[in-house]
Parts: structure tokens; sequence; C-alpha cells
């Protein structure tokens, strides 16, 4: 049987001026009234219990080869990569329904030196490959001529990793029809302009189904993955909350999960238990204890609290960059009111359009990729000892509203008949000034008290027509907006000028209505937790693996450090560790259990 081509080859993303609409739409995430979860299906979960391992003492209730903990971008591989090897796999999911964070997101996936670009004659060798990495993951360190460019051996062994597995795993997905995927030849990485990129574009992939703006991919993704792991005979089991680890002489032979019944049922695992739970996005002590920045929380799955953490830390697993997360913006006030159907404001909409923060200045580029934009509103002010832009207000007028409004992508500019609760509104600059003050009050208890500056209105007539000059010349001689390749690809739905140098910036109106929203930093996950080695085995206090126990994905620590390489930098990695960690746990040797499966 002639092998099938699941790949398909997406050409139109093309980065020029007189295309900037097209480009903005390849980005990450979903319509906003998409968003919510579907009636019926998110109830909740059951409560965190101790995580102290457990004894092999009873009788398991259901036993398999690989038992994966996690049912979204990185367990649902990490399961369909082990039942392909032959192994009886259990998939256990906290949530009511499978898809984690995944759901949200547009499922682009950064493949290095994938098949269509070796097809297509585009090299991209390892050696340019870990140098671009290499170089934001840890700038400071960064050395071309250490022979793991400055990296620890650790951090390059892992980078390593993600160069050889992300496209084998992405063609065994793409040939068993679980993720068939179309190449995006033309999206730019998100540093595409450094030196050391010697292959700015060609490595993303998307899932074959998503529509043209890619704005579904995930529930694209999820759905075919979900739908080939029944296929295919993987046990999925929703509604089990992992709460501890089963250990036999120094070995994980399984684990426990709780339902909301309150039953407590063992899963035995002969090989492996693979954790792919997520960040700690949604466990408020964690973000403030260990996370860099004060941030709100983000748009991760609301089941992404740190479980693995706690179930991994007394079988002695160390821990790595716990202090950085995969960030953007988000509305201050969903975030707040912890909304599950928040998204990151991946891209940020609008020409006539700025950020202002409480003096009524522009301190930032809006148009950074999200991960660059939100590290802005945590510049800490040593001599008052504040975080004076841990909220900025985004400003535009009737022309943004009319023309660049969106349900995608987390745009706080969104068209009549959504949700927009956010939106602050004035008929004059006085008034929307007022307004915001208003709005700011409401949140005096979660800011510090923030209040607009009494000139606030002046400032911002003054930065308004600061602006204006520069968008009437394309140039800001500011913030460089519109200076990078990406900048295009995020700006967003606008009206077409003719011969405009400048795609993202056009002046401000001088007359009424006036918008206006409340932004602050969150997170798309945290990416710090267990250290494993590149075959995704945890790693203890002395560097060895613990015999039996994985982990993949954002539970897991990323040797990204501090760097968010390009779209689909989260993916496609974990993509890779997810084919790896199958192979790794298919090698290990059997662990029967050591008492008679339980029977009806």
């Amino acid at each position: 049987m002639p092998k099938r081509d699941n790949r398909r080859v997406v050409t139109g993303v093309t980065l020029g001026v007189s295309d900037h609409t097209r480009d903005c739409e390849v980005l990450m995430s979903i319509p906003q009234q998409a968003q919510r979860p579907a009636s019926g299906t998110a109830g909740p979960s059951p409560a965190r219990q101790s995580a102290s391992p457990v004894p092999d003492d009873r009788a398991p209730d259901a036993v398999a080869d690989v038992v994966v903990v996690g049912g979204g971008g990185g367990g649902l591989p990490t399961a369909l990569f082990s039942r392909w090897l032959g192994n009886e796999v259990v998939l256990l999911e906290k949530a009511d329904e499978l898809g984690g964070t995944a759901r949200k997101a547009a499922f682009w996936y950064w493949v290095p030196n994938n098949e269509p670009m070796r097809a297509a004659g585009i090299v991209d060798d390892e050696a340019d490959f870990l140098r671009y990495v290499a170089r934001l993951a840890r700038p400071t360190a960064y050395d071309p001529d250490s022979p793991t460019l400055g990296l620890t051996r650790w951090e390059y062994d892992m980078c390593r990793a993600i160069y050889e597995s992300a496209s084998p795993a992405a063609e065994l997905l793409a040939e068993k029809g679980a993720l068939e995927y179309r190449h995006c030849p033309d999206v730019p990485d998100y540093w595409s302009e450094i030196p050391e990129d010697k292959t700015p574009t060609g490595r993303v992939l998307v899932p074959a189904g998503a529509r043209e703006s890619m704005s579904d991919g995930g529930l694209v993704g999820v759905a075919s993955m979900g739908a080939a792991a029944r296929r295919d005979g993987v046990d999925i089991r929703t509604g089990h909350r992992a709460q501890r680890l089963v250990v036999r002489d120094g070995a994980v032979v399984g684990v426990e999960a709780t339902t909301a019944d309150g039953r407590t049922h063992r899963i035995a695992a002969r090989k492996a238990v693979v954790f792919a739970t997520g960040g700690f996005t949604h466990d408020v002590d964690l973000r403030r204890n260990f996370l860099h920045a004060p941030v709100y929380g983000g748009c991760a799955a609301t089941t992404n609290e740190g479980d693995f953490l706690a179930i991994a830390g007394p079988v002695g697993a160390q821990l790595r960059n716990m202090n950085y997360a995969w960030m953007c913006p988000i509305p201050l006030e969903r975030a707040v009111a912890r909304d599950p159907g928040l998204i990151g404001m991946f891209s940020v909409a609008g020409d006539s359009m700025v950020f202002v923060d409480k003096t009524g200045h522009r301190v930032v580029n809006e148009k950074l990729q999200y991960n660059e934009l939100a590290q802005r509103f945590f510049t800490y002010d040593g001599e008052k000892g504040e975080y004076p832009h841990l909220v900025l207000i985004q400003i535009w007028d009737q022309r943004s509203q009319d023309h660049s409004a969106s349900d995608e992508y987390g745009r706080l500019i969104v068209p009549p008949g959504t949700d927009d609760s956010h939106v602050i509104r004035g008929e004059t600059l006085d008034e929307l000034a007022e307004a915001i003050a208003a709005r700011l009050d409401r949140y005096k208890g979660v800011t510090g008290g923030l209040t607009l500056a009494p000139d606030f209105a002046d400032n911002l007539r003054r930065t308004i027509d600061r602006f204006n000059a520069f968008a009437e010349r394309g140039v800001d001689e500011d913030f460089h907006r519109g200076e990078k390749p990406i900048q295009f690809v995020f700006n967003g739905p606008v009206r077409e000028e003719p011969d405009r140098a400048n795609p993202t910036m056009w002046p401000i109106s001088g007359q009424g209505p006036y918008y206006a929203a409340l932004v602050t930093g969150g997170t798309l996950d945290t990416k710090g937790g267990p250290r494993t080695n590149p075959d995704g085995q945890v790693l203890d206090d002395t560097g060895a693996p613990v015999p039996g126990l994985y982990g993949v994905g954002n539970c897991v620590a990323s040797a990204s450090g501090q760097a968010y390489w390009a779209g689909g930098a989260t993916l496609g990695p974990i993509i890779a560790f997810a084919h790896r960690a199958a192979q790794a746990a298919d090698r290990e040797p059997v662990r029967e259990p050591s008492t008679q499966l339980t029977t009806a």
C-alpha cells in the first residue's frame, strides 16, 4: 500500500506591507465566543490530596504498560506514540474533556528541519539552529565558541533533542492520521532578524484541518489526536485527578487518582508513568513564590495547578527554570475574575491605538511579540517601590473600532454582539480619563491602589499628538513599532491605506468617541518543574533517573530559559519530547503488579 501523504503546504503568509492583513491572521488562539467551556463539560475537579507516595501493597484497579497523566498537547501524542509501539496505554485526564491549554491554541508547532523544508531545499543545519536557541535562551551566557554555546550541558542536550526528534515525531503523527499538517513556509521566527537565525522562516506547521486564520488549530488538533487515540485503543479516562505515585523498590509502578465521586483508583504501570499535566499558572501560592513577576494568572487550562510538582517532589525530583513562563498580555478584569475562557492577547488590534501607563505616556512598542510585550508590565521602580506599568491602558478610536474589531486571538477591540464588558468609553479624552479612573477604582484592592496621575488626560493628549506625528511619517522614533517582520504578523486587521509606509500605525482621531481597556501581563503557562533528561526521564537530586517516572511539556523544566523562540516553540518541542519519552518508556523493564488486578 502506498504511504499516505498527510501534509499540505500553505504559501499564503507573505510579510510584505500590502499583505499585512492576511499576515496578522497567523497567530495562536481561538475566537472568544468559542472559548467558554461547553455546557455540562466543566465540572469541579477533585480536590488535591496528599502527594506522599504509597507502596505497591494492594491490587490495582487497572493495569497498563504505560500510564499517561494529562490529555492535552503533551499527553495525547505521548499516549499515541506509546500505543503505536504496542503498549497498553491508560490516559488519565483531570478535566471532563481532553485538550487542556492546547484547546485554546492555534496549535502552531515549531519543527526545525522539517520534511517540507527538506523537500523545498531549505537548509536548516543543527549547528545554526543551536546557535539561535542558545543565543535567546541564555543571552548573558551565550558564547558561540563554547562547545555548548554557553548553555549548561543539560540545556544543550535538550535543545539538540528538539532538533533531532521534532520532525520524526511530526511525520509519525501525520502518517498515522492523528495530526495531519500543513506547512507555513513564510512564517518568521520571533527573532528572525538576529544574525544567529540562519533559517528565519519555514519551521512552523499547523493542523491541516484548521481554518485559514488558524484560530481553531487547537480544537482541530485535539479532536484529531483524541479520535486517533480512541481508534487505536488508548484507554481514556477523564475526570481523574492524579494524586500520588505508587512505588516499589525505588521504582514508580503506578499512580493513584481520585474522581468526583470520592473514589480512589489505583492504576498500575508495568513500564512507566508519564506526566503531562501542564504548569502551575492557576496555583497562586506557587506563582507568588517561584515566578519572577507578580502575574494575576493566565490563559492556561484552569486544571493547570502544578500537580506534578507536589507528586514528583517526594521521590527526589530536582527543579529547574521555575522563575520563567511563556507570557503574554491579558485583560486585567478577566484575569482577576479567573474567567476560564480567558486567552492571551496574542495580537494587539488596531493601528490608531496606543498603550499608556497611569501617567498617560507610552512605555512600549504595542506590536512586540506577546512574550516580550508582557515583560514590560513587570518593570520595577526601585525608587518608588512599585511596578509602575503593572496595568497599562489600551486606547483606541472609532476608526480602529470600525476596522480592527475581531473576536479572535484575544484582541480587546471586539465587534458588536460579543462580550465587551472590558471596554471603557468616553466621547472626549477627558470623559475617557474619568471612566478609566472609575474602572481602576474597582480594582484598587488587587493593584496596590493604582490610580491615574492628576495630569493623565493632559499627558494623554500630548502622547497622542506625538504618536500621530510618528504615524504620519510611518516611523516610531520612540519604540520602533513596525520595524520587524513579526510585528506585521501580530498587527491584526486594519483599514487599508494606499501607500502608507507602516501598516501598524495611523493617527488617532481628534474627535471621539474613544475606547480603552485595562491590560496586564500573564502566562500562557509556566515552564518550570522537575528536570528531565532528553528522553523525558525525571531526574532525582543526584541526577539519576527515577525508574519508571517521566515528564513531558509544561509540567517539567524547559531548556528554553527565558526565551520564546518562535510561534509553536511550546508545542513543537513538546511533541519531540513526547516521542522520545514514549520510546524510552517502551524500553523500561516490565514490572508486574505485586498483587492481582481487582475484579468486579
